[in-house]
């Protein structure tokens, strides 16, 4: 029997889900989806077909695309089911919407800001804002090996809460470290403890319907990129109406104000999600972000997660299989070794007979060469990684202790040097048109390493101190 025939045989659902085959070849939809054909010629026919201007203004080229941003605001709200109760606001990615969080939230002394550990940098950053207002900031720790949230200590630090100031608490709904899908009750559980609750649905929402009248976080940060892969360069934040009063902008900017004055050194700052889209819109590309509500729409989110959970299952299990000629694991598996509560994000590390890491940054650079597309380092998600591979708060001030030129390759080095744990991994992510022939390619490419040392793969081959534009990436 073929691997596909047993593949099957064990999942007959995805047979259902042949229409997301696209023949690429692909293995890293956290970073970014891949766009259809069709999202790419429909928005050029759209730009084709019009004469749009800037929509801040009432002639009919502005206006024309003044109607078709709120087609595209509409068509958002009308996704996530959060017509009337949320506010839609367009960024330049899913950081730009926290940040806009960061900035206006009004934290203050005695307020808190609890993040899980699990959380991007971009949630992370939001705790500079928060200790310069003079908030308390904690961090709930992860559950090992699985790294799930440990919810003994999280109620615990929830339980800490003063109701009469302002606190946030953050985490995101699926870990684009680990792929956990942390549980979406613990909005309604941190909102009855007097918190109000950051959702980073970035990693969930491209495999998974992410419904505002069944959960309701008071926000919520999303990319379009990451669900459709066109356009980029345009980002949501979803606010809770409720919570809307409470933000407090700490600047205008032009789009923003109904009426500012020099001399007066005035303003009024416009309300809604106008007050918060500084200057002009990436108008030209909005529209883009409906085409792609619709073509996710006609293929259906159910078929992209039950393809996705098919592909993750089978590939786990692959990998978990996979032992070196003394019987010896060849890879591990950072976070949960089934697809219960995990989406389809994997991360992992490669080892030799004698349970020396492998060079995660070579494994990426042989992948290459087999023209396998993935991801290493640490996915600006320092709490898992750290978590998962052991590192103490003495690890991290010996990495800084060489200084402000101080980088992801120099701390691995560091940390080689004090016992061998890992600073990066491998990750491998499905999405939407992920399809058998991609996985079963990287698991021959993953046997390929049985009995492989550091010595026989050879050492990395480009300079990655010296080569600026190659960066540790989410």
């Amino acid at each position: 029997m073929t691997s596909f025939a047993r593949f099957l045989d064990l999942h007959p659902a995805y047979a259902g889900t042949k229409l997301l085959d696209q023949g690429h070849a692909y293995l890293d939809y956290t970073g970014a989806a891949l766009h259809a054909d069709s999202q790419i010629r429909e928005h050029a026919d759209l730009l084709g077909g019009h004469v749009f201007g800037n929509p801040h203004s009432a002639n009919p080229s502005s206006t024309a695309m003044t109607h078709a941003v709120e087609r595209a605001r509409a068509a958002v709200l009308a996704y996530f089911n959060g017509d009337g109760d949320y506010t839609a606001v367009f960024t330049l990615n899913a950081s730009g919407a926290l940040k806009l969080v960061a900035e206006s939230y009004p934290f203050g002394p005695g307020g808190r800001f609890l993040l899980l550990a699990d959380n991007h940098n971009s949630v992370n950053g939001i705790r500079e804002f928060a200790q310069a207002k003079g908030a308390h900031v904690d961090y709930a720790p992860l559950t090992v090996p699985e790294l799930r949230a440990d919810r003994p200590a999280l109620t615990e630090l929830l339980d800490n809460a003063d109701r009469t100031r302002a606190n946030l608490f953050a985490f995101p709904a699926q870990s684009n470290f680990s792929g956990v899908k942390h549980p979406l009750s613990l909005i309604e559980a941190a909102r009855e403890r007097g918190w109000q609750v950051l959702l980073d649905a970035a990693a969930f929402v491209p495999t998974n319907r992410l419904d505002l009248r069944i959960v309701t976080p008071d926000f919520v940060a999303v990319s379009f990129y990451k669900m459709f892969g066109y356009p980029t360069g345009v980002g949501c934040l979803l606010i809770r109406n409720a919570a809307l009063p409470g933000l407090r902008r700490p600047w205008f900017a032009g789009g923003t104000v109904n009426f500012a004055t020099m001399q007066g050194r005035l303003h009024v700052l416009a309300p809604g999600e106008a007050g918060f889209e500084d200057g002009t819109l990436n108008f030209q590309s909005i529209p883009a972000v409906e085409i792609g509500i619709r073509h996710l729409d006609r293929i259906g989110m159910e078929t992209i997660r039950t393809r996705v959970e098919c592909l993750t299952d089978w590939l786990i299990a692959e990998l978990l299989a996979l032992r070196h000629s003394n019987e010896r694991p060849m890879v591990r598996i950072y976070g949960p070794g089934t697809t219960t509560m995990r989406g389809g994000t994997v991360t992992i590390n490669f080892y030799d007979p004698n349970g020396h890491l492998l060079d995660y940054r070579r494994i990426e650079e042989l992948a290459g060469l087999e023209r396998i597309s993935l991801r290493t380092g640490c996915f600006c998600n320092p709490g898992a990684g750290e978590t998962a591979e052991g590192l103490t708060e003495e690890d991290m001030r010996a990495g800084m202790a060489q200084g402000k030129d101080i980088t992801l390759p120099r701390f691995l080095q560091v940390m080689q040097q004090r016992g061998g744990k890992s600073a990066g991994a491998i990750r491998v992510s499905l999405g939407l048109v992920s399809n058998f022939a991609d996985v079963e390619r990287f698991v021959q490419f993953a046997a390929g390493f049985r009995d492989q040392t550091t010595l026989t793969i050879g050492a990395v081959s480009f300079d990655i101190e010296s080569c600026r534009v190659i960066r540790d990436g989410s």
